[in-house]
């Protein structure tokens, strides 16, 4: 089944500029050097799950209580984009994404081009079979931000910046 990811590529982008949150495309080849463009050292990180791609050495993926202290950049990787609300979803992963997505001030979740759904309610049907396992996910939409105490907030319970990268893939047509 082709999916027109053109259109849900430009809603996904378009939703996170309404958040204020940048994306950058990439393709796989160029990857660690567009990273290092976005992150901040000292820079922590989960493993990335996509064959083309893998964290660089000075990203540390084995982060201590202290290391997430002191990280002014968590890197994981997200398994869905949601076009209409810029959303990513984070799978809870045995290494600790949860933590590594929360603690820096900026986020940079990576996740590949064929991964956007355009809605909710696609997202969920792809999700439901790892949630019915007992497997957990966090959706997150942009930055961090209460208003709780009265003015906004940023970075109150989380992230207080998020830059999302993209993994750009050659289409089936491409030659």
């Amino acid at each position: 089944m082709s999916v027109d990811t053109g259109s849900t590529t430009q809603r996904f982008e378009a939703a996170l500029a309404d958040l204020e949150v940048p994306v950058t495309s990439t393709d796989p080849s160029k990857f660690e050097h567009t990273l290092e463009r976005i992150a901040g050292e000292p820079a922590i990180g989960t493993s990335l799950p996509f064959p083309s791609v893998s964290l660089p050495d000075w990203v540390d993926d084995e982060p201590t209580p202290p290391d997430l202290e002191s990280a002014t950049t968590g890197i994981t990787a997200a398994s869905i984009g949601i076009a209409d609300y810029g959303s990513v979803v984070l799978p809870a992963t045995p290494s600790g994404a949860e933590q590594v997505s929360l603690f820096p001030d900026l986020h940079v979740p990576v996740l590949c081009e064929s991964d956007l759904v355009a809605d909710m309610p696609t997202a969920i049907e792809r999700l439901g079979p790892q949630l019915r396992e007992g497997h957990s996910a966090i959706v997150a939409t942009g930055p961090s931000a209460t208003a709780d105490m009265g003015s906004l907030v940023k970075g109150a319970h989380g992230p207080r910046d998020v830059h999302v990268l993209l993994l750009e893939e050659a289409g089936e047509d491409d030659e």
